[in-house]
């Protein structure tokens, strides 16, 4: 008997359970990631302009529905590995709760979707959702065994998206907004591995043996040096309101102390789960304080 057909056969009894099969495969907690879509209007300070808002969040619900495709597809493609893994073996796929055809089909049939989904919004966005899905089916299929190549992509992945909020709005974006993404999304994707190096060794990832273990920390040390100065400078040369404008450069402090905590946590091991270190209320005061300062210089008279 195959391994397709022992996995058919053992989930039988859990098609009553299929929906939720469906949904626990799509990573429900992983769809807050999407939200990057708004960084552009939001840093534009165009976030409370219906013309730019519903756009973008038209976009970012179609993103949502991609990263599920994408989702469905890998644990589809990698069900023989994630069997063998601790914690992905509970994955509804590797346990047999989901059969890999019915997740491959319901993941290739979301990708198709969600780029019909973008296609009213206009060509850009539509491009920007089969970049995305593109990159992640490589991904999943190819390009995380390619060592570096494997942090790059899912890089990658944060910049479409951003872009992508930008492009259906209609915004411009600046070289340091840019920046900011791109070693802001490094300097997550670096530390996640580098957690994920530490706790499960050969066991985890495959490419995770082809990197020493002082690669990832120096990769997530230089992303977190880029993120800061890249947000400084765009900090101190972003026009706000007249009387407000300064609060954006103030911005910085809280920015700083976020980074430096949600790095110790990843450290110390919560960086293979990036909401755990997000949840820390150290982490979510900065937050706070910080979107308190952006907002008031953006969007105040």
């Amino acid at each position: 008997m195959t391994a397709l057909a022992k996995v058919t056969a053992g989930a039988a009894p859990a098609r009553v359970r299929l929906p939720a099969a469906l949904l626990r495969t799509a990573r429900p907690r992983q769809w807050v990631k999407n939200a990057v879509v708004l960084a552009a209007p939001a840093a534009a300070g165009r976030l409370t302009d219906p013309a730019v808002l519903l756009p973008a969040a038209a976009i970012a619900a179609v993103l949502v529905l991609a990263s599920a495709a994408t989702y469905l597809v890998n644990d589809a493609l990698d069900v023989e590995i994630d069997r063998t893994h601790p914690t992905k073996s509970l994955r509804p796929v590797a346990s047999g709760a989901l059969r890999p055809v019915t997740a491959l089909r319901a993941g290739l049939a979301a990708g198709v979707v969600s780029v019909l989904l973008a296609v009213p919004l206009g060509a850009g966005p539509a491009a920007t959702v089969a970049l995305y899905l593109a990159l992640s089916l490589a991904y999943s299929r190819w390009l995380k065994r390619v060592p570096v190549v494997d942090v790059l992509v899912v890089t990658a992945g944060f910049i479409v998206r951003a872009l992508a909020g930008a492009v259906a709005a209609g915004l411009a974006v600046s070289d340091w907004f840019l920046l900011v993404v791109l070693f802001g999304s490094l300097f997550l994707v670096a530390a996640k591995r580098s957690a994920e190096q530490r706790r499960a060794g050969a066991a985890g990832r495959a490419v995770l043996a082809s990197y020493p273990d002082s690669w990832l920390t120096q990769i997530t040390t230089m992303a977190l040096t880029g993120t800061v100065m890249a947000y400084a400078a765009w900090a101190f040369q972003h026009a706000g309101t007249d009387i407000f404008e300064p609060l954006i450069a103030v911005s910085l402090v809280p920015f700083l102390a976020a980074l430096l905590r949600y790095s110790l946590l990843a450290s110390a091991g919560a960086g293979e789960a990036p909401e755990v270190a997000l949840a820390d209320r150290f982490v979510l005061g900065c937050v706070l304080v910080w979107a308190v300062l952006v907002g008031a210089g953006l969007y105040l008279p």
